[in-house]
């Protein structure tokens, strides 16, 4: 394994080293579905959206990526005391991904081809179809960021209802008690740079770029995908139930590996942000793009089961590769701009 990631390092470096069912929600109302609500109750529903979903202005991207500087290190452009990196290697041989915890990775971590700061000063995030992954289980392999709200203090178990991780507000007082945080958001603005083009039809061109990860499933995985003949990607996500099924909502076309060039969908290249936010057990995403309208959708969680008290949840930023067919030189890279996590 170590000597097939060196062989897509190495080959790359040159080209890498460069730079429940929802509907709209709009800027007046949202939808808000749940996996009890009949259709026709959907569409009369008019719910909350949370003020910082509200408070976004149409069609303008997330963060200040005119402060980035170029000469910098990811962590001198990004506060990353509170993550840590997953990357799609095994330089240790112990048949894991490799991690690279809080302090390292604030202190000046990077690793090209995989993580290192672009030519515009943006944090990138690369990974090859075919690599280490972080368990037996796990299919994929990924180079993404994992949510440490213990900030460095090795004394704070990272697994767990404990302070590095955070619960719902409908958890138990107890449980609310020794977590970290109750709820939050994530923001991201990004690019994505490039997408499998290889292998298996309905895995090709699919990547990860956000997730909030429960204690064995996720509540949201949202996804950007472009087909080989596309010249435009679309944006979707999962809210899987707690072991249970995932349910599917859209935002810019579909998942579908038989879609056709998305007339209103997003240019690899092309930067945008996303918000995600669990308020109230309720979860709403909203993407932006620049100069057009902004896109909110909701679930309503009561019913998925992450209220329990042995849930605690966590946010994931990056790129997890969902190709794990194809040329084993293939990859997938995105460039974030803007990260911030918020309890």
């Amino acid at each position: 394994m170590l000597r097939l990631i060196n062989t897509w390092c190495g080959s790359l470096s040159g080209r890498l080293s460069f730079t429940k069912t929802l509907f709209l929600i709009t800027p007046l109302a949202i939808g808000l579905t749940s996996a009890s609500t009949s259709y026709a109750e959907q569409t009369d529903q008019q719910s909350y959206m949370p003020a910082s979903h509200r408070d976004l202005a149409d069609g303008v991207l997330l963060g200040n990526l005119d402060a980035l500087d170029a000469s910098k290190k990811p962590s001198e452009n990004f506060d990353l005391l509170d993550w840590t990196l997953t990357l799609p290697t095994d330089l240790n041989k112990d048949k894991k991904a490799d991690i690279i915890y809080e302090k390292p990775l604030s202190g000046g971590f990077e690793l090209k081809p995989l993580f290192y700061t672009a030519e515009d000063g943006g944090m990138v995030f690369a990974c090859p179809n075919v690599g280490a992954k972080t368990s037996k289980n796990t299919k994929y392999a990924r180079t993404e960021l994992r949510e440490m709200l213990r900030r460095g203090n090795a004394s704070i178990k990272t697994q767990g209802i404990t302070e590095n991780n955070w619960v719902f507000s409908a958890a138990h007082g107890s449980v609310k008690r020794k977590a970290g945080a109750i709820e939050g958001s994530l923001e991201a603005t990004l690019a994505v740079n490039r997408v499998s083009t290889t292998g298996d039809e309905k895995k090709v061109g699919r990547v990860i770029i956000g997730q909030i990860h429960a204690t064995d499933d996720e509540p949201i995985r949202l996804y950007y995908r472009k087909l080989p003949n596309n010249s435009k990607g679309v944006v979707y996500f999962a809210h899987e139930i707690n072991d249970g099924d995932d349910q599917w909502v859209n935002f810019i076309g579909t998942r579908s590996h038989t879609l056709a060039d998305p007339e209103d969908g997003i240019s690899l290249n092309e930067k945008f942000s996303y918000k995600i936010t669990v308020e109230n057990n309720i979860l709403f995403v909203t993407l932006i793009r620049q100069g057009k309208p902004n896109i909110t959708k909701s679930f309503d969680m009561t019913d998925s089961g992450y209220h329990k008290n042995n849930q605690y949840m966590y946010f994931k930023a990056g790129v997890y590769n969902q190709n794990n067919s194809g040329n084993p030189k293939d990859y997938v890279q995105a460039t974030f701009y803007h990260l911030d996590n918020q309890h």
